[in-house]
């Protein structure tokens, strides 16, 4: 249904916010002043939506349809003008960090942030009163979600199949990562790659397309995809990779059996890829625990993790 597509582009846009407003740190005019109203506009339309999902299926289809494209529109928008904002402000970090680079830093010299600040500003100040416009002028009554468990679910669940044609400016990005996977030279039988950044730089597409890419479905005998998010307990994960890897529940089974199933039944002596996507809060000694469970691969085996953030 639309009305999940937008939804799922205003969750993916209230997480950039969140991103940005931590990393903005200094920058001046009125940006992170931008970005927390922007937030609360965001937030409030996202807590509508299921509703309209509900009147959409109920009544009114016909003007919960055009509102809800209006929507759409807008949230593209912002979603482009984010993600140009987070790349500039990577650049600006990589950059300004990099002595050699002096020519590539004079575009980040103070004058041209204040510059690019009020720009930014203003952009981001036109969207939120887009949506502002958008939000209030509907014909019909729109109640907040109380079910924040429904919110906080549907947020955090990531697919693997994306349509190649939708991503667009990632192929450099693309043949890196499957040049890693695709290589057998490695000292041990599975090994971990990682793409990471903050939010809202593409990290879920580029898995996507690395995952459903020709060279890397017949290089792997078994290829299974697990959304993390924040809650990293060894558990559930386990569970959702034979999930992923077999279509079973695992309900019910004790983690003993869970990872027996893993380890002999499911990835023993096979050259597996498997996806870790969205790991917000990677606790090292269960990260520990879980690796230790994926070590039974054949040699080639590959673990693809996309992290939330940057750790040090």
């Amino acid at each position: 249904m639309a009305e999940g597509i937008v939804f799922g582009i205003a969750g993916k846009i209230f997480k950039m916010l969140g991103s940005l407003a931590v990393r903005e740190g200094k920058l001046a005019w009125g940006v992170k002043d931008e970005i927390q109203k922007l937030s609360t506009t965001v937030n409030t339309i996202r807590l509508v939506l299921l509703d309209a999902e509900e009147q959409h299926n109920r009544k009114n289809y016909a003007a919960v349809t055009y509102w809800i494209q209006k929507l759409k529109d807008a949230f593209y928008e912002a979603d482009d003008l984010l993600d140009d904002f987070s790349t500039y402000l990577q650049q600006r970090e990589v950059m300004t960090g990099n002595k050699m680079a002096v020519e590539v830093c004079i575009f980040f010299s103070k004058s041209n942030q204040i510059i690019y600040s009020l720009n930014i500003a203003h952009k981001i100040k036109i969207i939120r009163e887009k949506l502002d416009v958008i939000e209030k002028d509907r014909e019909f009554e729109l109640t907040r979600s109380l079910d924040e468990k429904r919110v906080m679910n549907i947020e955090r669940e990531t697919q693997s199949f994306v349509r190649a044609e939708k991503v667009i400016g990632r192929d450099a990005d693309k043949e890196k990562v499957i040049q890693l996977l695709l290589d057998s030279d490695v000292n041990e039988n599975v090994s971990v790659i990682s793409i990471f950044g903050f939010g809202g730089l593409g990290k879920t597409a580029l898995g996507q397309l690395v995952y459903n890419d020709e060279h890397v479905t017949n290089y792997f005998q078994l290829r299974m995809w697990v959304c993390v998010s924040n809650n990293f307990n060894v558990k559930i994960i386990v569970g959702n990779i034979i999930k992923s890897a077999t279509g079973r529940k695992t309900e019910g089974l004790e983690i003993d059996q869970l990872q027996e199933c893993l380890r002999k039944e499911i990835i023993n002596g096979k050259k597996y890829l498997l996806v870790l996507d969205d790991i917000w809060n990677e606790n090292p000694i269960m990260w520990d625990k879980l690796k230790t469970l994926l070590m039974d691969g054949e040699r080639g085996s590959k673990i693809l993790v996309r992290r939330k953030q940057i750790h040090p």
